[in-house]
């Protein structure tokens, strides 16, 4: 990569497993679903199922604060402050117009847009709430947590659909090797489980139809998937040049090596056949960390458990690093967060390098014997994990791979 190094020093997560990294980790390591029988606010829906953070600590954002959010917003918050906590910074500490925000974010706050929606059907404009806008933009997810934190340098939403929260990380880090920051606070949030939402993706054919075994729902690379299950989470990346980490004598959790970025230029919701986009942006990545294929031990894979997806990247990774790195998709735990999902999934990527473990893939009880994959299941694997993609694609034909290793 040219430019200065830049160093993963805090990780903020919430998800369906819980509140918390350490929640998080440990579910997907157990490799058990979180999906829930019916949700209600989806009763009735062609899918009534899905995976639902339960345990929001609030606290964080301030009662005061939380009731002119969206969800999508307060889910980031909460991610921010764990994450900013992890890498010992406070607003006090820092030289504030030296410190972006970026957030990747897909639908933004689309449960504030339906509920307001029907207010005005129902009881007309005076109904409406005048925090509407302001509520459900999506830029919002960056302004509050510039907000929250007195960051004063450039902060900005991304939006490439399920790619988004790795957008964010490749935009921040873009920010730090030119010198514009010093810190970037980067990731990924989506609140997105409302039913207009996930009737949309079902009526696509994108959503597993198994309402009456949720729990089995997501099945990533298994001959017997049918679709993903929807999600919502945050989670959040503390980077910083790695002199700067230094010389405050923060140790990296890992370091960001390198990114890369594609466009099929084929559909709008279906990957190339070939995976021409996600086979540029993973060699993308390899080339601008400066890795060989060979030095790759883990990919945590977009791997969504729909047919076609699952199909295209198991061949890519098969093409690109044609000796076998382990793979897995935390997907069959956390369902899929859209806009979120390439954060949660690179924040998972460092801890499986500093954990020297790599996840299951939950649900996969029948590997379809046409994809050609060193796929992790049952239990985690234990091992040195050098180097690690984090792969992310998402509608639109966007593809964007990030590359970490070892500090």
């Amino acid at each position: 990569m040219n430019g200065p190094e830049i160093a993963v020093t805090g990780l903020g997560m919430v998800t369906p497993a819980g509140a918390g990294l350490d929640a998080t980790w440990r579910r997907v390591c157990e490799g058990t679903s979180t999906a829930a029988a019916t949700d209600p606010r989806l009763a009735g829906m062609p899918v009534d199922f899905c995976a639902a953070v339960t345990d929001l600590d609030i606290s964080a954002v301030g009662r005061r604060t939380v009731y002119r959010l969206d969800r999508f917003v307060q889910l980031v918050l909460a991610a921010a402050h764990e994450a900013l906590a992890d890498a010992g910074l406070a607003a006090a500490d820092w030289d504030s117009p030296r410190v972006g925000v970026v957030i990747g974010c897909g639908m933004g706050g689309v449960a504030t847009w339906e509920k307001q929606h029907a207010r005005l059907l129902e009881q007309g404009p005076q109904a409406v709430s005048p925090l509407l806008i302001p509520m459900l933009t999506p830029n919002m997810a960056a302004g509050e947590v510039a907000l929250a934190c007195g960051a004063r340098g450039p902060s900005f939403v991304v939006s490439t659909a399920c790619a988004s929260g790795a957008t964010a990380v490749s935009a921040a880090r873009d920010l730090l090797a030119a010198g514009v920051c010093d810190i970037v606070v980067a990731g990924g949030t989506e609140a997105a489980n409302t039913p207009l939402t996930v009737t949309g993706f079902a009526n696509l054919g994108a959503l597993s139809r198994r309402c009456a075994d949720p729990a089995a729902a997501s099945r990533p690379f298994d001959a017997d998937r049918d679709g993903f299950v929807m999600a919502e989470a945050a989670a959040v990346l503390v980077l910083e040049r790695a002199d700067h980490a230094s010389a405050r004598g923060r140790r990296p959790r890992a370091m960001l090596a390198g990114c890369g970025s594609a466009t099929d230029a084929h559909h709008p919701t279906a990957p190339h056949p070939e995976g021409r986009g996600a086979r540029q942006a993973m060699r993308a990545a390899l080339r601008d960390a400066g890795l060989t294929p060979g030095d790759v031990d883990h990919v945590n894979a977009h791997g969504t458990s729909t047919v076609l997806n699952d199909s295209v990247e198991a061949q890519v990774i098969g093409r690109v690093l044609p000796h076998g790195p382990y793979v897995t998709s935390t997907k069959g735990v956390l369902g899929h967060s859209l806009g979120a999902t390439g954060a949660v999934e690179a924040a998972l990527t460092v801890l499986s390098i500093q954990q020297s473990t790599v996840p299951p893939t939950a649900n996969l009880e029948n590997p379809d014997p046409a994809l050609d994959l060193n796929l992790v299941t049952k239990t985690p694997a234990r091992l040195p994990v050098r180097a690690a993609l984090s792969n992310s694609f998402g509608f639109g034909g966007h593809n964007v791979v990030l590359a970490f290793r070892t500090p």
